[in-house]
């Protein structure tokens, strides 16, 4: 038995008004002291009022969300006792309004205990809406939560089927402000959702057709999107591509980008997006000839021919790492900024993250740990994967 679950999603230029229709008492907002700065949680905030709501805002969430600040946003909650919570930016703030909202209705239990096997009730003390500010993590259209543990240094991927939000609003004006850097780092971030999704073992057609659309729109937008901030039918198509690709990945699970990318962020900070972007064109490298005809289904629906599975999937490849020239994305983990010493002392607890990952046993060619030490290795150096 499989599921497709998926948030009802609210778009267009006057998104936000659906929250005028929300009907309840009391709403906590919550998100970070950027987005309160940038006047997005007045925006939302006004929205609910003429709904009839009282409004409280939460902006402590700080990039990759530790358990002690969804502690503080679960007491916060208790306090206020909303029926709504509103997570409103990047995946920081939607994946801490996620587990605010777990220990919320379960203050019995731990950040750390977040599962799938977990009957939560959630929906029975209060609902979620999830509002991003970036076009890339998805999280507003996957139940997934990472929190992080901060004396480990360790990235935490908890969530359960309940912890979807029961609404995505996606605004396109809170993406206009959105910086280079960033568009570029979710960027990449959405492109890796939906290739990873699409190659995924748990993939299924429900599954397959948001991907392959999300990665075409990635190639024809982003861009365009990182070059001129204020293009709003960019802005617009890397929001909804954003969106198509979690419910992909969300569905069908990440691959090994995810893994590695997720042990390289818990150890050395690098952005979440940027993290397993880079790791992407090598781990398609590492399984070309296990995953071709399913890289090649996406080659050519973007409009890469080639004469063989195996050329369109080295075409594709070559595809990832234009874009990602293009948008100023690092192509090795040396070009990240990682000194070597501190990088080649950290293999092994890299090797052991990544290994641990769900995402490594997900994939056409599961990696064992020799297999993912040459792999750091050498997308250190930047060499291609010939193995």
């Amino acid at each position: 038995m499989w599921y497709f679950s998926c948030p009802t999603i609210v778009f267009g230029d006057d998104a936000l008004e659906h929250l005028r229709e929300i009907q309840g008492t009391r709403a906590l907002i919550i998100t970070d002291s950027n987005i309160v700065k940038l006047g997005y949680a007045e925006q939302v905030s006004n929205e609910l009022i003429k709904a009839g709501l009282e409004c409280r805002i939460f902006d402590e969430v700080e990039p990759d969300p530790s358990m002690q600040t969804i502690r503080n946003g679960a007491q916060e909650a208790l306090e206020y006792q909303p029926d709504w919570l509103i997570g409103l930016g990047g995946g920081s703030a939607m994946d801490a309004a996620k587990a605010i909202w777990v220990l919320y209705v379960r203050p019995d239990i731990e950040p750390d205990a977040i599962s799938p096997t977990e009957l939560l009730n959630l929906r029975d003390k209060a609902r979620l809406i999830a509002i991003p500010t970036t076009s890339g993590t998805g999280a507003e259209a996957t139940w997934g939560i990472v929190v992080t543990d901060v004396a480990a240094r360790r990235k935490l991927a908890l969530g359960s089927r309940e912890t979807m939000p029961d609404i995505a609003i996606l605004n396109t004006s809170f993406m206009m402000r959105l910086p280079p850097q960033l568009t570029g780092d979710t960027g990449m971030d959405a492109l890796t959702h939906a290739i990873e999704g699409y190659t995924s073992n748990w993939r299924s057609d429900f599954t397959d057709a948001p991907a392959l659309l999300a990665v075409k729109l990635i190639f024809q937008y982003l861009a365009r999107a990182f070059e001129n901030g204020s293009d709003a039918e960019s802005r617009e198509h890397m929001m909804h591509a954003a969106t198509l690709a979690s419910m992909s990945f969300g569905n069908a699970m990440a691959g090994l980008a995810h893994s590695m990318g997720h042990a390289l962020g818990g150890l050395f900070h690098v952005p979440h997006g940027r993290a397993v972007g880079l790791f992407l064109p090598y781990t398609m490298e590492y399984l070309a000839e296990a995953a071709a005809h399913l890289y090649a289904d996406i080659g050519r629906f973007a409009g890469l021919i080639n004469s063989s599975d195996l050329d369109t999937t080295r075409a594709l490849i070559s595809q990832v790492r234009s874009l990602a020239s293009s948008i100023g994305q690092p192509s090795s983990v040396r070009e990240a900024g990682i000194e070597p010493t501190a990088y080649k002392q950290s293999i092994t607890a890299l090797v052991e993250r990544a290994e641990n990952e769900v995402t490594t046993v997900t994939i056409a060619r599961i990696p064992d740990g020799a297999d993912l030490e040459k792999l750091f290795r050498y997308a250190y150096e930047g060499k291609p994967v010939n193995f």
